[in-house]
């Protein structure tokens, strides 16, 4: 972003929290679908490959129009984008509580709501915190990125309740216009963050001015194409779990509200998870603190690789503790890093393109879980996958270390 206003200090913390605000929203609104999936098999009979379809799709769409979320932030400023986003995402809500087909939940979630939340999502928050930001650019992004486990931690049992009480049709359908309420005061807390328009050669001029990488400049450098191979491990590994949590523990004998509760709780600790691995990154380095959620993860994973039944309570706990402990820790780590690797006015457009790489990976996880599901009757190898992934993307992030030279575009 450029041509920002000065702030002061407590109008920056404003919008920090205007930011988490607006992203637990819009987060809350997409992750309630783990609850709807099991609904749509309840009710449609869809295997576990099938409901995960539009998931997958939706986090194609996701990581696909992080480019142009980030193109228009640069542009606009954050502001717009909650109002258009804002509207997008409520209608997808309305529109899904009349679907009766399997293409309609791919229309509607995985391309029209995806591209809303996109709106309200880290990518359109990040370059205007990372201007007021700047020595704890780390904590800052974590506050933003605790956002999406904290709308994890409270969306499942919420969306449970709301589907025994509502049917799955109303509560989608209640859920479009709480979205729809919320537009105007969310966007309201952006006043003042317009950017000014700015044609390309003004943006490559400035961008020269300020020392900054332009998205020629940063893909020519094998750190930008690290990042993104670690951006599809983490997808990879986070969501050939978490899409498929509550089915997993239904499908061993726990009660659906009882595991939706424990699973949310779990998540929940994301909240303080985040933020404390996102600050520690600004002491320790980016590098180490991401390579201690990935350890904290995978515990969580093997914690559920051990459960055999209804009875395991505690590795029931251990799982959805240590997961959710660490769920999107690493995004605060790998966010800051993009902007420590590539800073300047472009940052956004930037990390929009590296940001492809999380909805490769999270769809490619999504739909394989429910695919090893519908060929093991299991998913334990889906379990084993995620492990596997987490080793790797620890593994390229630390590689990172090193920052890159500018090099002149071709």
């Amino acid at each position: 972003m450029s041509d920002l206003p000065s702030l002061s200090p407590t109008r920056a913390w404003v919008l920090l929290g205007a930011a988490f605000l607006t992203f637990s929203v819009g987060a809350a609104f997409m992750h309630s679908y783990t609850v709807f999936l099991v609904a749509f098999i309840e009710e449609f009979g869809w295997s576990r490959a099938d409901v995960s379809v539009a998931y997958a799709v939706g986090q194609l769409v996701h990581g696909g129009t992080a480019p142009l979320v980030g193109i228009l932030v640069d542009r606009l400023g954050p502001r717009r984008l909650v109002l258009m986003g804002g509207a997008i995402l409520a209608a997808g809500l309305v529109a899904s509580s009349y679907a009766t087909e399997l293409w309609h939940m791919i229309i509607i979630y995985g391309l029209v709501m995806n591209f809303g939340a996109n709106c309200l999502g880290l990518v359109a928050f990040v370059p205007l915190l990372s201007k007021y930001f700047v020595r704890n650019r780390g904590m800052a992004v974590s506050v933003v990125q605790s956002a999406n486990g904290f709308a994890r931690a409270y969306s499942a049992p919420a969306a449970t309740l709301m589907i025994s009480g509502l049917g799955w049709r109303g509560a989608y359908l209640w859920q479009g216009i709480a979205m729809a309420a919320a537009i105007l005061p969310l966007a309201a807390l952006f006043r003042g963050t317009d950017t000014k328009r700015a044609t390309r050669a003004e943006r490559r001029e400035k961008a020269v001015a300020e020392g900054g990488w332009t998205v020629r400049q940063a893909m020519r450098t094998p750190h930008f194409w690290l990042l993104t191979l670690v951006y599809v491990f983490t997808g990879l590994g986070s969501f050939l779990v978490a899409l498929h949590q509550l089915a997993f523990a239904v499908d061993v004998g726990f009660d659906k509200f009882y595991a939706a509760s424990v699973l949310g709780m779990g998540a929940f600790l994301s909240l303080p998870g985040v933020i404390l691995t996102g600050t520690v990154s600004d002491y320790i380095g980016r590098e180490l603190s991401a390579v201690l959620t990935y350890g904290t993860s995978i515990i969580g994973v093997a914690c559920g690789l051990l459960i055999t039944g209804p009875g395991d309570h505690v590795l029931l706990w251990m799982h959805a503790c240590f997961f959710g402990l660490t769920w999107g820790a690493r995004g605060p780590a790998i966010t800051a890093k993009t902007a420590d690797l590539f800073p300047g006015p472009n940052l956004g457009t930037i990390l929009g393109v590296i940001s492809i790489g999380t909805g490769l990976g999270a769809a490619g996880g999504a739909w394989l879980a429910g695919f090893v599901f519908d060929v093991t009757g299991s998913y334990r190898v889906a379990f084993w996958l995620s492990i596997f992934f987490y080793v790797c993307g620890s593994v390229g992030f630390w590689a990172l270390r090193r920052p890159p030279a500018i090099r002149a575009a071709g």
